[in-house]
Formats: structure tokens, C-alpha cells, sequence
């Protein structure tokens, strides 16, 4: 059966799912802070992740963003806000459904079953191969080619490219940029990110004769669909 991980600061609520969940017959593991939760929804054993928004250590959204970072593993979040806004914020964090408190128990399962049979039949699964136009970056392998011809990159350089593909036609932040490739949170010096951003147009775009990662003034970079 499977893993449900329940990331809720309320201990009342984490204790009331938790007796459903297992008795449904699903494993269950709990966390209480957003630094603990994200440890534990990184794990391969984690097939499902309850979490809340409101958290103290990191926020459900950045937990829900940096789950996103590395893994596949469906997220249903949890809040008692009921704004649109923080609705459509969790979906593009990745979240895969969203449920406001108070919530019919019956409902949560319901939502806990399609989620995890989506999950299982590969709805969800993170893509392995990335493209644009004739560039093609397999996240597997760690290669990036051109019309079948093989460049060389750097780690950084391609983990750099390939986070820019995941979050193709989006403004991805610098600050977002050096906390995803490099692995640090922002510490005031985001000039790593322009520096790398230009050892790519001089090893891809220069070369090839591309136009493929977009500056935009004042937030960070983007490359978009070919129109």
C-alpha cells in the first residue's frame, strides 16, 4: 500500500488524516516544519505528499517548488485559505490538487486515489527528454545535441539549460535560478547566474547561430516556445 506523507503544523488536523489514511490501509509518515517535510518527500519510499501552506522553517510553496526541483511524487495541498490566488500559486508550484479547510474527510480520499493511480499510470511521471527545435537535452544521459550532433557542457551549465527547458515560457527569477542550480539559497550575489547564462551563448547559442535564452530586465531568464 501506499506511503502518504502528512506535512501539517497542526497537530490536531496531521493526527485526524493520519487515523483515516491508515485506516484506508495506507502507510503514513508526519512532519510538522516545510525543512523536515521536504526532507522526507525527497525520499524514494514517499509515494504521496499532504502539505500544508502555512509552515514554520519553509513555506508550503517552496516546499512544493523545491519537491518539484527533483521530483515527481504527487502533492495535494493543504490551507485554510480559500483565496483564488493561493490556489492558482500551489498549481504553479507544481502542485497536483488543492484542497481548503475545513474538508469532508471522504473527499481528501477521493482525491488521495485519483492522484496516486494518475501518478501510477505515468500522467505525471518528469519528462526525460527536453527539446527545442533541433536542440534536444536528455536529462538521463546528461547530453545535449543539435540536429544529432553532441555538445559539451559543463555540470553547471547543463543543469543550468535544463532547469530553464522544465520552466519553458516562464520568467525564472535569479534568485530562483542559483537556488535550483547551485543548490544555495540567495545570498545577495546572483552575478554566478549572468556569468553562466553567458558561457551558454558563447557554447550554444553563438555557435549554432540560436536565439534561445531571453533576458528580462529586472527578473532573470526565460527561453520560449519557438513561434
Amino acid at each position: 500500500m501506499a506511503k502518504i506523507l502528512i506535512v501539517e503544523d497542526d497537530n490536531k488536523i496531521a493526527r485526524f488524516v493520519e487515523l483515516e489514511l491508515r485506516h484506508e490501509g495506507y502507510e503514513t509518515e508526519t512532519a510538522t516544519d516545510g525543512r523536515t517535510g521536504l526532507a522526507k518527500a525527497l525520499e524514494p519510499q514517499t509515494d504521496l505528499v499532504l502539505l500544508d501552506i502555512m509552515l514554520p522553517e519553509l513555506s508550503g510553496m517552496e516546499v512544493c517548488r523545491r519537491i518539484r526541483q527533483e521530483s515527481s511524487v504527487p502533492v495535494i495541498m493543504l490551507t485554510a485559505k480559500g483565496d483564488v490566488t493561493d490556489k492558482v500559486a500551489g498549481l504553479d508550484m507544481g502542485a497536483n490538487d488543492y484542497m481548503t479547510k475545513p474538508f469532508a474527510i471522504e473527499e481528501l480520499l477521493a482525491r488521495v486515489r485519483v492522484a496516486l493511480k494518475n501518478h501510477a499510470n505515468g500522467t505525471k511521471q518528469e519528462e526525460k527528454l527536453l527539446s527545442h527545435g533541433k536542440l534536444a537535452v536528455d536529462l538521463a544521459a546528461r547530453q545535449v545535441s543539435f540536429n544529432g550532433d553532441m555538445l559539451t557542457l559543463t555540470k553547471k551549465e547543463f543543469d543550468l539549460l535544463a532547469f530553464l527547458l522544465k520552466n519553458k515560457n516562464r520568467a525564472v527569477p535569479r534568485e530562483e535560478l542559483l537556488s535550483a542550480v547551485w543548490d544555495y539559497d540567495y545570498a545577495g550575489d546572483t552575478n554566478v547566474v549572468d556569468v553562466y547564462v553567458r558561457y551558454l551563448r558563447q557554447k550554444v547559442e553563438e555557435p549554432l547561430g540560436l536565439h534561445l535564452i531571453e533576458t528580462v530586465r529586472g527578473v532573470g531568464y526565460m527561453i520560449q516556445d519557438e513561434n
